[in-house]
């Protein structure tokens, strides 16, 4: 009962911050009560598919549809937009993760294991991204700093640009590479995966950017 109630805990806390992070991200009001709601159905369907079962890249796939169905209809985010800010948190949150990963690693307070959760070294890391995520949304949020591009209406036709499109299209790898970080980690090829992960940010940001200027405003440098 301890491990679950542990399990849950940090997991709610986890889901809690990759919302923050996005929302703060694109300007979207938060709404503190429904974050923690989403996050402890998906701690309860990750404890029984990863805890019990040690389906991670089950559990990986299933988390990140639940990200977008909760951005999609519970948070009312249009469908094509749910699933941008979907791609970019979960590939945002990752990054940061994976810079934790190896300075466990380093430490000796990590590995293959931590994956499956039920870890002390799992929970620091949980712990540690989730504030640095937090932190870094607060500092987005404060400083005026995200993208407002994502139209408040959920429902109605869009039509996306070239630059959404792209920003789709980056979404489509995103399970994949969280599920290499597992296969990866005792390889040599491990250290290309924050690199794949930086690559796709950039382009996000790049884009994002783009995207948020074009028509909105003009910017005299």
């Amino acid at each position: 009962m301890l491990n679950f109630g542990l399990f849950v805990v940090f997991s709610v806390i986890e889901t809690f911050a990759m919302f923050f992070f996005g929302f703060k991200l694109f300007k979207i009001d938060i709404y503190p009560k429904e974050m923690i709601f989403a996050g402890a159905i998906m701690a309860f369907f990750s404890y029984i598919i990863r805890a019990n079962n040690q389906w991670v890249e089950v559990d990986i796939i299933i988390q990140y549809g639940l990200m977008f169905c909760f951005y999609w209809l519970l948070f009312r985010t249009h469908l094509f937009y749910a699933a941008i800010l979907t791609g970019i948190t979960y590939q945002a949150y990752s990054f940061i993760q994976l810079v934790y990963i190896f300075l466990l690693n380093r430490i000796g307070n990590f590995s293959s294991h931590t994956f499956y959760g039920m870890e002390i070294s799992t929970y620091v890391m949980q712990l540690l991204t989730s504030c640095t995520a937090i932190i870094i949304g607060y500092y987005i949020g404060r400083k005026r700093k995200g993208f407002d591009f994502i139209p408040d209406k959920p429902d109605g036709t869009i039509t996306p640009s070239k630059r959404e499109i792209l920003m789709f299209i980056l979404n489509l790898p995103t399970a994949a590479i969280i599920i290499s970080i597992t296969h990866l980690y005792n390889s040599d090829y491990f250290y290309t995966v924050p690199l794949i992960y930086g690559f796709l940010l950039f382009c996000y940001i790049y884009l994002s950017y783009k995207k948020d200027r074009s028509g909105h405003e003009y910017l005299k440098l």
